[in-house]
């Protein structure tokens, strides 16, 4: 898979250099590594709350007039990930039994799934946003144990199966009032460079070429390409 390299342009808690990158295995979660000179694939969403299910696949809406933009870019031969989370209307306290309540699940729009990668939750950035942003490296693990009540359910997840199938997996948050979930979307592979991004994908540019960071964003953000869904959540799916 061909990396991209990115230029950093002033995009807020990014790096302004490029930094090396830790060896594998030394992070989780909430353990943060530098951000890596390439990526393999960018990923996002818009979350809203009208997107949220309970477990038994009924309506169960989040918090009113709440958003999240979730966007990931990924470096999956490293297993690096970076995480620009922005929630506005969201009301903590979080809630959840995963070590942390934002995640990544497995799950088809309109159904449930174990979170596979959890996140810091955002922190109020000053600006009447909540805002969690960093990169981490896996091998990765949720804190939350499947259907064996052994397994974490992050345990052997890699980044490359969420390139090859990011429609199988949504973001979202839980809080205390909102345990099903405050918003959830569906995530959906962005360009990255003028290449398409991902495995097998076809570069349409140069090498290495660099795009600017706030283009990039831009682009993920206003290009239409954001996906919505309905998820459940149980007390093992949360």
């Amino acid at each position: 898979m061909r990396k991209i390299a990115l230029a950093r342009t002033g995009v807020a808690g990014i790096s302004a250099a490029l930094l090396a990158v830790l060896p594998a295995g030394l992070a989780h979660a909430d353990d943060e590594v530098p951000e890596p000179a390439e990526f393999t694939s960018m990923l996002t969403t818009m979350a809203t709350p009208d997107m949220v299910v309970n477990s038994d696949d009924q309506p169960s809406p989040g918090e009113p007039g709440a958003s999240g933009t979730f966007t990931f870019r990924i470096n999956s031969d490293d297993e690096i990930i970076c995480y620009d989370i922005v929630l506005n209307g969201v009301t903590p306290p979080y809630d959840s039994p995963a070590r942390t309540a934002t995640h990544i699940h497995e799950a088809a729009a309109g159904t449930s799934g174990p979170p596979r990668l959890v996140f810091p939750d955002p922190e109020d950035a000053g600006d009447g946003t909540l805002r969690s942003e960093g990169c981490m490296q896996g091998p990765f693990t949720t804190g939350l144990t499947g259907d064996d009540d052994v397994t974490d359910t992050g345990e052997g997840f890699s980044l490359a199966q969420l390139e090859a199938a990011p429609e199988q997996f949504f973001a979202d948050t839980h809080t205390s009032q909102f345990t099903d979930g405050a918003v959830r979307g569906q995530l959906s592979m962005v360009p990255m460079g003028g290449a398409e991004t991902g495995g097998g994908a076809t570069a349409q540019d140069e090498p290495g070429a660099l795009l600017p960071l706030g283009a990039l964003a831009a682009t993920a953000l206003g290009a239409g390409l954001i996906v919505v869904a309905r998820n459940r959540t149980t007390q093992s799916d949360r």
